[in-house]
């Protein structure tokens, strides 16, 4: 959600005439955040501190975005005096308005309202990452007020795009060569079109029926509001992947009611069940929070046998850190010691990680068809993902990023899988915003640079941030 509201961002700097910063430094620096854990918070002063100590002349303007701001207002002044403006999630679309205010000789400016036309942003004032995916949001905020989540907080209550609004942007970006799209929202199965009141299955039936959109994924969903005709769709097959990332974020009943889920250990089970019933194929990731407030080595070890009940492709999984607002800040002590939450986190990461490495070698031999993304990170191959959402690395021109081709597997590791191409693979340009070019395919994969530094403070993290 961040990486795409840099997008937003990047669009708006665009339309004031800057330019995408190649090295620092940049006139403009935003700094698009996240308060999610407090270790990502702490990041972005930090960040603040190393723009204006490096030496040299600091950026013209520093910004601070996201949910930090939305959270912290006018206290951010407080923490890092150099920033210059403040700007919450839903104020977004104020950007321009405050750079061309803070130049002509404005100081330290706020922005955290509620702009109702920053939920609905015209595609062409998006700036995309050129690639095979394209991000949608369908909505934001969230009304389930989990004990330990900020998220409604900082993103507020529920706010639904309508089902015309997304297709019209889907056909936009089919238009434009993108063939995969993935569905945003905090709570995206809580989904309602707020004219005719079409739920999140049917917005995706909607979405899948634009020509050239292969694929169509999304993030993230709640388990208590899972339904019986969204699994339906997986069973369907048709443009919806055979992935799901469901959010548990505890294998113990007694920990989730004290995080105020809605669900049981058991509920949950049974919705895996039943959602693989119809699916046997599908995948699913997770979430994964160690060391809540109470939470005993009983409790920890429900969330390990959780791991081995359900087997999920892969685990986001963090230690807890108390958030300012939260009913679990307010209600609920958080006793766990730190070494111990490291020493869970460890833990429950190796027998993951065993998991993962069984999975991926029972998928040997298998033939799956891949959307290829570009080099892989490692250099040398190129990385596309399958239907399952796992990353394939194989040989291959570089010149193929973009296309569709099968793949055989032939070996693995705990997060990734090789392969071999069963046939030729055929070139195809990268696509991207008509206002940015598209990548050369040697430097794919590579961080496109955007007139924000970094895009996400977040990004590249190896632990996860709790979602729904």
């Amino acid at each position: 959600m961040n990486v795409h509201d840099s997008e937003k961002m990047a669009a708006a700097l665009g339309s004031l005439g800057c330019r995408p910063a190649a090295a620092e430094p940049a006139d403009v620096v935003v700094l698009n955040t996240c308060s999610v854990r407090e270790k990502a918070q702490e990041k972005v002063f930090a960040r603040v501190e190393q723009l204006v100590g490096r030496g040299g002349e600091r950026p013209r303007l520093i910004g601070v975005a996201g949910c930090v701001a939305q959270q912290e207002g006018e206290a951010v002044f407080g923490r890092a005096p150099a920033v210059d403006f403040v700007l919450g999630t839903q104020s977004l679309v104020c950007l321009p308005d405050i750079v061309r205010r803070l130049l002509d000789g404005e100081t330290r400016i706020v922005e955290t309202g509620r702009h109702p036309d920053n939920l609905d942003i015209p595609p062409e004032q998006i700036d995309r990452i050129p690639g095979v995916k394209a991000y949608i949001t369908i909505m934001e905020g969230c009304d389930n007020f989990c004990s330990f989540c900020v998220v409604p907080f900082t993103r507020g209550r529920e706010r639904c795009r309508s089902v015309s609004s997304i297709v019209r942007e889907a056909e936009s970006l089919a238009a434009s060569g993108f063939r995969e799209i993935q569905l945003l929202g905090q709570n995206v199965n809580s989904y309602r079109d707020p004219d005719d009141g079409r739920d999140f299955a049917e917005l995706t039936d909607a979405v899948g029926a634009v020509p050239g959109i292969r694929r169509i994924r999304f993030t993230s969903p709640h388990p208590k509001d899972f339904s019986d005709a969204l699994m339906d769709r997986f069973a369907a097959g048709g443009p919806l992947m055979p992935h799901m990332h469901l959010p548990a974020q505890s294998g113990s009943t007694t920990v989730l009611e004290r995080m105020r889920r809605g669900y049981s250990r058991q509920e949950f089970l049974e919705l895996v069940g039943r959602a693989r019933d119809r699916a046997p194929e599908l995948a699913l990731s997770t979430d994964l929070i160690v060391g809540f407030c109470g939470e005993t080595r009983r409790e920890f070890e429900e969330t390990l046998t959780l791991l081995d009940e359900v087997r999920f492709s892969s685990v986001y999984s963090f230690k807890y850190s108390e958030r300012p607002h939260t009913l679990a800040s307010k209600r609920l002590p958080d006793d766990v010691p730190d070494p111990e939450k490291t020493d869970r986190l460890v833990e429950l990461q190796a027998r993951q990680r065993q998991i993962q490495l069984a999975l991926h070698r029972d998928l040997v031999g298998r033939a799956v068809e891949v959307l290829i993304e570009g080099p892989s990170r490692k250099g040398g191959q190129l990385a596309g993902r399958g239907p399952d959402n796992r990353i394939v690395n194989f040989d291959g021109p570089v010149e193929a990023a973009g296309s569709f081709g099968e793949v055989r597997i032939t070996g693995f590791g705990p997060n990734s899988l090789l392969g071999e191409p069963v046939s030729s693979l055929t070139p195809r340009r990268l696509t991207g915003s008509p206002a940015r070019p598209a990548a050369n395919p040697g430097d794919w994969g590579a961080e496109i640079p955007l007139p924000v530094i970094p895009a996400n403070t977040e990004t590249g993290s190896r632990e996860a941030l709790p979602s729904g």
